[in-house]
């Protein structure tokens, strides 16, 4: 999806240069967040906290399009993140931006969200040559979704790829001087770095401004490099699998030899979601 050097955010506008408005938007988190890029420039940007993704969405989209002053049919694409995060904010804003782009012929650029939100962070703290980022969100059942990400002279430099793990195991693996970056387990994240006598901050979600652009920025590059996708294609990056998995009735299978309570045609109609 995208390169492991992700460029700050005036470069990846320069890239953009001349294409049509881009409609970027995230719902892996509780705070859904919008973005029109158009004419090398943030246009439009909104946040919404979303006890419902999918009855907020319409509203809010509506809504950053009135803002930039355009309508759907002047999109030239939609960057949309597709994760880590909430499973069902992921495949509810991947469905919306899917039927988006086929209601339109609007192309399409799949964001992973962690990017976007390290790039909402670096600009935000302006953090000096060679610091690190770690994006970091709440996983569940005492873990987090991470990436770890380092400063260069273009933007940043991905050094570990989205994962999941325990908080404890994961902030073994990070060490010294981290700003963290995301939900609540940011700022968990970064205590516990501190009560091991290491430096830490955190930036939680609602300070980063810049992440519905991000995502918007990162999708609007990726056109003009021919790195868009089609609608079909994309889908959510969960790290781990959803927890919407079958338990098999040991008993039935051995009386009845058959596949258990999941049929083999319910396990397609699950499978195609």
């Amino acid at each position: 999806m995208t390169s492991r050097v992700l460029f700050r955010v005036d470069g990846l506008l320069t890239e953009a240069a001349g294409a049509r408005p881009v409609l970027g938007l995230d719902t892996s988190s509780a705070i859904a967040t919008f973005a029109i890029v158009s004419d090398s420039k943030i246009t439009a940007s909104i946040e919404r906290p979303a006890a419902s993704h999918g009855a907020a969405l319409p509203g809010a989209v509506d809504e950053i399009l009135r803002d930039a002053g355009i309508v759907m049919r002047d999109l030239g694409a939609i960057a949309v993140g597709v994760g880590p995060g909430s499973f069902t904010g992921l495949r509810i804003g991947l469905s919306y931006a899917k039927g988006i782009a086929m209601a339109t012929g609007c192309s399409m650029a799949g964001v992973p969200s962690f990017d976007a939100i390290a790039l909402a962070a670096l600009e935000h703290s302006n953090a000096p040559l060679g610091a690190s980022i770690c994006a970091i969100a709440d996983a569940r059942k005492g873990e987090a979704y991470f990436a770890l990400y380092r400063v260069v002279g273009d933007g940043l430099e991905k050094v570990i790829e989205e994962s999941v793990a325990p908080l404890e195991r994961m902030a073994s693996q990070i060490g010294d001087g981290v700003l963290f970056a995301g939900d609540a387990m940011a700022m968990r994240a970064a205590g516990l770095q501190r009560s091991r006598g290491l430096n830490a901050a955190f930036t939680e979600l609602g300070m980063l401004k810049l992440r519905g652009g991000c995502v918007a920025a990162i999708g609007a590059a990726q056109i003009p490099r021919a790195e868009g996708a089609r609608a079909a294609a994309l889908e959510p990056m969960y790290v781990r699998t959803a927890e919407a998995t079958f338990k098999p009735n040991v008993k039935q299978m051995a009386e009845n030899k058959v596949e258990g309570v999941w049929s083999k045609e319910r396990k397609s109609s699950f499978d195609s979601i």
